[in-house]
């Protein structure tokens, strides 16, 4: 049984998914007018505060590594910088095969996944959910989201596929709710991800829902935190997407990911279950509490050789840098990689745009002032996410670059990763500035 945790102070399954909405170094990239020179050579070279930020938290021990991918345009294999080993103490390094929990970068791929089958006629950006999962036809919506479960109002409006894209269909998540709602998630088994076999203090063990399809018809008897298209707010959306697209297309969530995205891309890594063959690819994921690092999911034994109780299309993959870098550069080619169509041009610019329906606040939320697309941040011309143990990855469509970082340690808020890459991607960019102006 797989380790389902629920809110503590000290190291709680919110602390352990928060913070999974940043963007990758590439946003940063934007101004540079000179992109293309970048990727001419060694990256390290070209991005020495990047790659001393790399070496640091590996040489130091904070993390046992941290890998990240640049690529330009339709450029076959990305450039890398950084590295460490698969796990602290262990001799193995990562490389761009490495397997790495991707958690949250899993709903940019179910994201355009929705985008194929809207492209294709068979699902409405506006569609009510309800024509597809009858069961969701008349919710109910919390008067308090914090509050008892019995005081709701009906829904004013019917939850779209546009609305479960962009995390505004006024649905919950066990990682975000509060109150009795929280517990009714936990007690229904609506969990977002998983974290470890191992049992920690404190953790409750929740079961998980017996499949997507019963997953989604539990949820659908809990009321909503908000009315549909009023406010965005972190949710379970992208995963009950997973069963809106068995329904429509006839096939199970991860065979249809399967076909219709990873075979096309050249995906190879990338699963709900690693294989046994593979586990020697598979890091280590740890987590960090008062400055100690401790082993929460080792590749030896984890929760990830198992198959999934419900694959979850919000944060249930396993992926390589490599794999992930074929699927940002796939967007990059508006939908073809290798001379390969896996989705039209069309449904990539609308997938990677801002979908927020118009009626929606975000004042207050992670997304203040910027777009939501099929999956993932929307800004400008650039579009990506973040998981939650570390990853990052994002495109940016003016410069036609891909950027991705990949590390594993739990909660992200515990070093300032994310931040000091943003700092040094900053640095390295003006000392390139200033080496092109001075020559």
């Amino acid at each position: 049984m797989s380790l389902h945790v629920s809110a503590t102070p000290a190291l709680s399954r919110r602390s352990l998914f928060r913070h999974s909405a940043l963007f990758a170094g590439g946003a940063a990239l934007a101004s540079l007018p000179f992109g293309r020179q970048l990727l001419a050579h060694d990256v390290a070279e070209s991005w020495p505060n990047v790659a001393a930020m790399a070496n640091r938290y590996v040489s130091e021990r904070k993390l046992a590594n941290l890998f990240l991918t640049f690529g330009w345009d339709q450029q076959e294999h990305a450039h890398t910088v950084g590295g460490g080993t698969l796990a602290l103490g262990k001799p193995t390094p990562v490389d761009e095969n490495s397997l790495y929990r991707i958690y949250s970068m899993s709903k940019p791929i179910t994201g355009m996944a929705t985008m194929i089958l809207i492209d294709e006629g068979k699902l409405g950006l506006d569609q009510p959910v309800a024509e597809i999962l009858p069961a969701f036809r008349d919710m109910r919506v919390l008067v308090d989201p914090a509050g008892a479960l019995e005081d709701t109002v009906p829904a004013d409006r019917p939850i779209t596929i546009r609305q479960l894209l962009t995390h505004t269909a006024g649905l919950g998540y066990s990682i975000i709710s509060k109150g009795p709602l929280q517990a009714a998630y936990n007690e229904a088994g609506l969990v977002g991800g998983r974290v470890s076999r191992m049992p920690l203090p404190g953790f409750p063990n929740v079961t998980p829902a017996p499949g997507l399809a019963v997953w989604a018809d539990r949820l659908a008897e809990l009321p909503l935190m908000y009315q549909p298209a009023t406010k965005w707010s972190y949710s379970c959306s992208i995963d009950l997407l997973g069963r809106v697209i068995e329904v429509v297309s006839g096939m199970e969530f991860e065979a249809f990911l399967k076909k219709r995205i990873f075979e096309p891309c050249g995906m190879t890594s990338t699963w709900m279950q690693v294989p046994a063959s593979e586990v020697h690819r598979l890091t280590d994921n740890y987590g960090i509490l008062g400055g100690n690092v401790f082993p929460l999911d080792p590749a030896a034994n984890s929760v990830y050789l198992d198959a999934p109780e419900v694959p979850a299309g919000g944060g249930g993959l396993v992926s390589s840098p490599r794999d992930y870098d074929r699927f940002l550069r796939m967007l990059l080619g508006y939908g073809r990689i290798d001379g390969k169509f896996v989705m039209s041009e069309e449904a990539v610019r609308v997938g990677v745009s801002d979908l927020l329906p118009a009626t929606v606040d975000t004042k207050g939320s992670w997304l203040e002032g910027e777009g939501h697309g099929a999956g993932g941040r929307s800004k400008g011309a650039t579009f990506g996410w973040g998981g939650a143990a570390g990853t990052l990855a994002a495109v940016d469509f003016d410069l036609k670059l891909r950027t991705g970082l990949f590390t594993q340690y739990m909660p992200t808020e515990a070093y300032p990763v994310r931040e000091e890459f943003m700092a040094a991607v900053e640095a390295d960019l003006a000392a390139m500035r200033a080496k092109k102006k001075a020559a």
